[in-house]
């Protein structure tokens, strides 16, 4: 589906800022980029909704998210009240960060349906781009209470978690995430993620817990994976993995020693 916020999708809108770093420069100074303009004909008057509705989600696949809006505004004339299409425009204002519009519309598709759980979902990941992780947390646990099988949404709270520092909840939010789908963190950059942690020992903190639920679940190449990035990133309690129980068994994987032998140093930030 394109209707939902995951954390891969956060993690797009947020790499993918309007203020850029000037290149070949000495100094780290910021380019504010242009504003999104419209790119595509009007909506063409007597279309029916859902081909509005499906010509604005080719435009939100293309990134013409101002081009989208106008389609979905054009598809709710005729079907008022459709939570869906309320639900697609609060994630093209998203992806703007219009923030406040965009926490309107997923508020307007709730009021049309109360039971959907993408909604309650998106409007969490709002509150979450402006750091309110608490609000953040109530939202993604509701929509977990409506649909408890979707792999994203705990991903998504054990993210919150993490923005507060609760690393024991972060990763069982995490862990269950991971359960209901072991490709999620594969499938989608934390660039977004890593970009919303205050310093390089929170981002260090962050690949290590990652490692470790990777060991713990069972999945060798990946816990390495995430561990090598964490003492790139110079993670401070590296030695812990010689004694915290996830990490029992890759201990015994020769790639294991390999790693720590090589002594990976901190990249600098």
């Amino acid at each position: 589906m394109l209707s939902w916020i995951r954390i891969g999708s956060l993690s797009l809108f947020l790499a993918t800022l309007l203020v850029l770093p000037l290149q070949a420069q000495s100094t780290e100074q910021l380019q504010v980029g242009p504003p999104p303009m419209h790119r595509a004909d009007p909506p063409a008057p007597g279309a029916s909704p859902d081909d509005l509705e499906q010509r604005g989600d080719e435009l939100r696949t293309d990134k013409d998210y101002l081009d989208a809006i106008d389609f979905y505004r054009a598809a709710l004339k005729g079907a008022p009240g459709n939570a869906s299409l309320f639900n697609k425009i609060g994630i093209c204002q998203l992806m703007m960060q219009r923030y406040k519009d965009a926490k309107k519309s997923f508020e307007r598709s709730i009021k049309a349906d109360r039971d959907h759980s993408d909604a309650y979902n998106n409007l969490g990941v709002t509150y979450y781009a402006t750091r309110n992780y608490n609000t953040a947390i109530k939202h993604y646990e509701k929509a977990i209470s409506l649909n408890n099988d979707a792999a994203s949404y705990y991903s998504n709270l054990g993210t919150a978690y993490f923005g507060k520092r609760q690393f024991d909840k972060a990763i069982q939010s995490y862990a269950k995430a991971v359960e209901l789908d072991p490709d999620i963190f594969d499938r989608s950059s934390h660039a977004g993620v890593q970009a919303k942690l205050p310093s390089p020992e929170d981002r260090a903190h962050y690949d290590y817990v990652l490692a470790k639920l990777y060991a713990r679940t069972g999945v060798p190449d990946r816990s390495l994976h995430y561990l090598k990035k964490a003492m790139e990133e110079g993670y401070k309690d590296i030695k812990n993995v010689y004694k915290d129980d996830e990490f029992s068994t890759l201990r015994k994987d020769p790639r294991f020693a390999e790693l720590m032998a090589a002594k990976t140093t901190a990249i600098p930030d």
